[in-house]
């Protein structure tokens, strides 16, 4: 039997094109460049289906200004359903909004340098980024003045939380005239954004501050508290109304290095289908990954599409032509997809205007998706009845459930 022919190679020379997506889909016919133009072409597929994304998104993105850059811009366009990321984005994003530090408070400093005399300077690094001490010092007095609120003081859950301080952060950013963060983007925009290792993080640590002052009597009382077990069912929600309540039925995922944010945006399918025991649950139907890890260290964070496809989290009818892992430095390469992706939606746009959007759609099908709403899907503001909706298909599904608690424990 004849081996199958793939897609033919046809290529154009670099001064023969005019738009970024002409520069992917023709100028990286080949081996490292053809893994990012399948990326950027599984990315197009999905947004013109109208496909809500999902983003994971691992490393400092905040301190290092990536948010305002690529991210933001991303948000705005209403093709992302929620974000899941790690505590430091959350708590870095206040950095430029503090009264003491508007002007330039994260500066390059060299990967290779005196990191001794940095310390006597009380200079902190991430990398090339860096900051005076004082600008930790002063976001945690305001996280734990934020947090000694009165609207804090109940249990609730992480993008309640970060909600809430979105809000915050945003009033800070106007009253200071800086350009909005990231917290006060999802907050306007109301996009969830999850956590899964809240306590690895400093927001967290202010909040235990505060318990640590309430247990040694310095403080009266100190009220809040993270609800895990509703934070990881909200996400279960949103993934089933995906699935079940919003065309086209399909969720993907854009998955930008790895660790908890990967895990836990991937991990609602399991939960749904396994753990839950709900039917009909399927995975992702796009996943585009961006990782740094090698396949071979056999961790999460360089488990490929392919491999998601046993544990049932990406669609195992659709992953050979919907899915693409690709071994890079995300930081490198987003500036140039995201820049893409919105040099077609302007197009298709600019279409629209022109001959109509019905027609634009009847011309080409992408229009529809890249043309969505730009409020977005507001998640957050539909949780408490999306989550609701979950609820009623667990009490539904009541008798799997109970028998799933049997078990012949050892005496």
């Amino acid at each position: 039997m004849a081996p199958k022919r793939g897609p033919a190679v046809r290529v154009k020379r670099v001064d023969e094109v005019s738009t970024f997506d002409e520069l992917f889909r023709y100028c990286l016919p080949a081996f490292g460049g053809a893994y990012l133009r399948r990326v950027y072409t599984i990315l197009d597929r999905a947004i013109g289906a109208g496909c809500p994304l999902t983003m994971s998104i691992a490393g400092p993105v905040t301190v290092s200004g990536q948010h305002q850059t690529w991210l933001i811009p991303l948000l705005e366009t209403g093709w992302i359903a929620y974000l899941s990321t790690t505590d430091a984005v959350c708590y870095h994003d206040g950095h430029r909004s503090l009264e003491r530090h508007l002007e330039d408070p994260i500066f390059e400093v060299p990967i290779f340098g005196d990191d001794a005399a940095l310390r006597d300077d009380r200079t902190i690094r991430v990398t090339d980024m860096a900051f005076d001490e004082d600008v930790l010092l002063d976001q945690d007095r305001f996280i734990s003045a934020l947090l000694g609120l009165e609207e804090f003081q109940h249990k609730m859950t992480g993008t309640e939380l970060r909600h809430r301080l979105g809000a915050h952060f945003g009033r800070q950013e106007r009253q200071n005239g800086v350009p909005p963060g990231l917290l006060s983007t999802c907050n306007r925009l109301a996009i969830p954004v999850f956590v899964g290792a809240p306590g690895d993080g400093s927001v967290f640590l202010n909040s235990m501050k505060l318990w640590a002052m309430r247990e040694a009597g310095l403080i009266p009382r100190h009220g809040f508290d993270l609800d895990l077990h509703a934070e990881v069912f909200e996400a279960c929600a949103y993934h089933r109304w995906g699935l079940f309540e919003n065309d086209p039925y399909a969720l993907g995922a854009w998955v930008l290095g790895g660790g908890v944010p990967k895990n836990y945006n991937l991990q609602p399918e399991p939960a749904l289908g396994q753990v839950l025991g709900l039917p009909d649950v399927r995975g992702y139907e796009f996943d585009v990954q961006i990782v740094t890890a090698p396949i071979t260290d056999g961790s999460l964070s360089s488990c490929p599409p392919a491999e998601a496809v046993t544990w049932g989290k990406v669609d195992k009818d659709t992953f050979v032509q919907s899915t693409e892992s690709m071994q890079a430095d995300y930081s490198m390469l987003m500036p140039f997809l995201v820049k893409a992706l919105l040099e077609n939606r302007a197009r298709h746009a600019a279409r629209a205007a022109e001959i109509g959007l019905e027609a634009a759609i009847a011309e080409d099908p992408r229009s529809k998706g890249y043309l969505r709403d730009e409020t977005g899907y507001r998640l957050f503001e539909k949780r408490e009845t999306l989550t609701a909706t979950l609820v009623d298909a667990v009490r539904a599904n009541g008798e799997w459930l109970m028998e799933s608690l049997e078990y012949p424990l050892g005496a």
